[in-house]
Parts: C-alpha cells; sequence; structure tokens
C-alpha cells in the first residue's frame, strides 16, 4: 500500500487535489472556453468541469462533450447536470471507497459543510482500498444499522470492540426499559383487555421496520444532496405520502386479522388505528433522526438506528395503550 494511502478510517484530507475544472454558471460556452485555455487545469487524466454559484457552492457538473458541442452564448447553468454527488472535507477514506463503489466515477468533487467546492479526489488514490473493500461491502452495512462498523473493529482489540459496541446497546437497554415502564403504567388496561397483549409483538415489529425503511431512504439522500432546509422539507413531503399510504395499508390489514380473530369491529378498528396511528410517528421520526443527527454533525449512519428505534417503540406503545385505554377499557 502506497505511503499516501492510509487506514481506511482516516481523513481524505491529504487525498484532496486542487487541480481541477471550475467554471461559472453564469458563464457562456465562450467565456468558459477562454477561462479554460487560461487555467492550469492538468491536460492529462481524469477531467470533469465543476459548476460553482457566485459564492463558489457547487451546483453541479458539466460533461465536456457537452460544452464543447453547444453554442457559444449559451449559458453553463443550462447545460450542466445538477444535484451531482459530492464527498464532504469531513469524511474518511471509507467513505470515498463506498462512493467510487456505489457511482463507479473516476473522481469525485469535494464540498465543505456550506457545499463550497474545494477540491477533488482521484479514483486511483483508492484502488487498493475498493479491492480490499468489495467482499465486505454487505456486511458493513449491517453493521452500521447496529451502531458501528466492520472497519473500526477488524483490528481492535476485544476491550476496543466492547467500547465500541456496548455504548449503543446500552441505547437498546434503556428503550426496552422505558417501555417496559409505559406497559406497566397500563398495566390495568392489558389486564382487562387481553386482546392487546396478544398484538403487542406485531404493533412494534411494524413500526420498527416503518422507520428503519424511512431512515435508510434519508441516510442514503443526505449522501447526494444539499441538506438545507428546503430540502429537508421537500423529501419530507414527497416521503410522507407513501408513509400516509404504508400506514393505511398496514392499518387495514391487521385489522381485518384482529376482526377475523375476535369477531368483534372496536377492538379490531382500534388496533387498526393504533397501527396507523404509530407508522405514521415512525415515518416521521425515520426521516427526522438521520437529518437532525446531519445537522448536528454527527453521522447519522453510526447512531441513527438505535436513536431511531428507541424513539419509535416508545411512540408506538404509547400510541397503542393510550386509544386502547380509550376505546376498549370500560
Amino acid at each position: 500500500m502506497s505511503a499516501t494511502t492510509t487506514h481506511l478510517q482516516g481523513s481524505i484530507q491529504p487525498f484532496i487535489r486542487s487541480d481541477f475544472g471550475k467554471l461559472d454558471q453564469d458563464l457562456t460556452v465562450e467565456a468558459a472556453l477562454a477561462c479554460i485555455r487560461a487555467s492550469d487545469i492538468p491536460q492529462d487524466g481524469i477531467l470533469y468541469l465543476y459548476v460553482v454559484d457566485g459564492n463558489g457552492r457547487l451546483m453541479g457538473v458539466l460533461p465536456v462533450r457537452k460544452l464543447l458541442t453547444a453554442a457559444p452564448g449559451e449559458y453553463i447553468k443550462h447545460l450542466m447536470t445538477p444535484n451531482v454527488a459530492a464527498i464532504t472535507q469531513r469524511a474518511a477514506v471509507f467513505d470515498a471507497c463506498e462512493m467510487f463503489l456505489r457511482h463507479k466515477y473516476l473522481a469525485f468533487p469535494v464540498v465543505d459543510d456550506e457545499w463550497r467546492l474545494i477540491g477533488r479526489i482521484d479514483v486511483s488514490l483508492f484502488t487498493e482500498e475498493i479491492v480490499d473493500l468489495t467482499e465486505r461491502q454487505k456486511a458493513d452495512g449491517i453493521f452500521e444499522l447496529l451502531g458501528f462498523r466492520v472497519s473500526q473493529i477488524k483490528r481492535a482489540s476485544p476491550w476496543m470492540a466492547w467500547k465500541l459496541r456496548f455504548p449503543w446497546l446500552l441505547a437498546t437497554i434503556a428503550s426496552g426499559t422505558a417501555c417496559a415502564f409505559l406497559a406497566g403504567a397500563f398495566e390495568a388496561t392489558l389486564a382487562k383487555c387481553l386482546i392487546l397483549t396478544f398484538f403487542l409483538t406485531l404493533v412494534l415489529a411494524v413500526g420498527e421496520s416503518v422507520s428503519i425503511q424511512a431512515m435508510t431512504v434519508t441516510i442514503q439522500r443526505l449522501r447526494f444532496a444539499r441538506p438545507e432546509p428546503g430540502w429537508f422539507f421537500s423529501l419530507f413531503g414527497r416521503d410522507m405520502l407513501t408513509g400516509l399510504l404504508l400506514s393505511f395499508s398496514c392499518g387495514a390489514v391487521v385489522a381485518a386479522v384482529v376482526g377475523l380473530y375476535s369477531r368483534k369491529f372496536i377492538p379490531a378498528a382500534t388496533i387498526g388505528g393504533s397501527i396507523c396511528l404509530s407508522l405514521i410517528f415512525a415515518s416521521i421520526m425515520g426521516h427526522a433522526v438521520p437529518a437532525l443527527l446531519h445537522a448536528l454533525k454527527l453521522d447519522p449512519k453510526v447512531a441513527a438506528g438505535p436513536l431511531t428505534l428507541a424513539i419509535t417503540d416508545l411512540g408506538t406503545l404509547f400510541v397503542y395503550f393510550a386509544l386502547g385505554t380509550a376505546f376498549l377499557v370500560r
């Protein structure tokens, strides 16, 4: 492995290159070509032209072929491809490797927290890491959800592995304990209406599944988009329609199952309604928790799983017991 190639969890800072093509979005094709001729862009190797606004923020990428074949008076902002995938300067080598594997690009722009373009990353610097990463990529995705990465514990001592894993197990223990106390607060409800006990596991399982699905979608999109408030609300509004459809569908199916089991309408409607409301809550948490962690400059891939599941379980149980108490206990 080369001297410039550090451990996968090391920073990408040593690999950031400053020789890249940068064009203002308000330039015309003719002015852009003149700018390229006067710049120090390397004549060999990987060449991407990145488009920025007046504040230096990355707005898109422009294929060289499209630039060369466009009319001289056409503006760059009308030719560029928006929503370009980028790597933040705080990313680790491991994150860069994942990006290269996923997109098969030869280079990525590097941006700061304000999405300002500061450099680029060349795939040739990571060739050995990418080859080494291929076989373990699937396993790493699973362990990230549990709160740690395979690459972090591959060479760790038992003590270090314990330190990495135990805090997230504590989060699970804490949420489970809170759920137990919450169930205890509704002990009278459970004693008077045993049917709530029969479907308790089902309610929790469906809620956790929906929250994890929403969380996974949000984390993936956080990689490739600028996490501004407008972006979050646009994503939230679009995906909440899916969440509502899932909630009503699952609620209807569970209500039908409970109805067939109990032969009573009120328990079926109550449990089905609790499923519907709890899944709406789970979907909201699946989007909000990763976005909040990202805003706090924390890694949502590591911490979002335990936190999302804990909050979802508590919210689901509260809705389930509250509706059961209101409609089934006389």
